[in-house]
């Protein structure tokens, strides 16, 4: 008997990210898409509804689930503290809750670059995993807490937990003028790389991981994410605007980041 795929529930399933995975996962695991609103009518038919901020909603996910890509939530760095408090502080404490007494075996949590912006904005580079949270936003607090919450499930309860620093996800990186934007862009394809390492990496069960292609002027170091997750990007900007563009130092950061980022 052929064995069977592994189950995996991707949350937001319906924003940008979410919907690629779902549709280049599919061949290879059983996914289970959630999310409020689905983009497409393919989706409508598979997708699962739940209100993360309720409790019982989120556990009914999890029967059969082993690893959570977790996407869900507010996700503008220009939020208030309300608007990040229940999807992103109360609706993760829940998906981690309700993945521990389901018995899943991972969580990959969607990060964010604005959990260290701050060292973008004072152009304080390289940045490692190692530095101090320094968030540029609530946005970036709230995912500070994301990973601080997945420390303690992993350490408390054995939940395997990875997070993923994400840079600018972006199909058209060119739609944007800023370097820092450009020098922390992730392609679509490398977007597919980076969460299939995360599910399918051995030998690691916690760590906090930049996730970025291979861009000139990349101020944020990816060698654990390489090393630890056997992840290796195989886009960069240059291959799109067609031009190599190594600044010393990189170009300064706008003093308004991370508005409009």
């Amino acid at each position: 008997m052929a064995d069977s795929k592994r189950k995996i529930l991707i949350t937001g399933a319906t924003g940008g990210i979410g919907l690629l995975l779902e549709e280049r996962l599919m061949a290879d695991y059983e996914v289970v898409p959630h999310g409020r609103t689905p983009a497409n009518d393919e989706q409508a038919e598979r997708l699962r509804k739940a209100d993360l901020e309720d409790y019982d909603e989120v556990l009914a996910l999890m029967d059969g689930v082993e690893v959570v890509i977790h996407l869900a939530g507010e996700a503008s760095p220009e939020a208030t503290w309300d608007d990040v408090l229940g999807p992103n502080i109360i609706g993760l404490r829940n998906v981690l809750e309700a993945a521990r007494e389901a018995g899943v075996r991972r969580v990959v949590f969607a990060s964010s670059n604005h959990a260290m912006g701050m060292y973008d904005r004072d152009e304080e580079w390289p940045v490692y995993p190692h530095h101090l949270p320094r968030p540029d936003s609530f946005y970036g607090v709230s995912k500070v807490f994301g990973e601080a919450l997945g420390r303690y499930y992993h350490d408390e309860h054995g939940l395997e937990f990875i997070a993923l620093r994400i840079g600018w996800v972006a199909e058209d990186p060119l739609e944007a003028d800023e370097d820092v934007l450009h020098a922390m862009w992730l392609s679509e394809d490398d977007t597919e790389r980076i969460f299939r390492r995360a599910i399918e990496a051995d030998g690691v069960t916690y760590g906090l991981y930049y996730a970025i292609s291979d861009n000139p002027n990349r101020r944020w170091d990816m060698t654990n994410t390489m090393l630890e997750l056997g992840y290796r990007p195989k886009d960069s900007i240059d291959d799109v605007r067609k031009e190599h563009n190594v600044v010393e130092g990189g170009k300064d950061t706008p003093d308004d980041w991370p508005e409009g980022s």
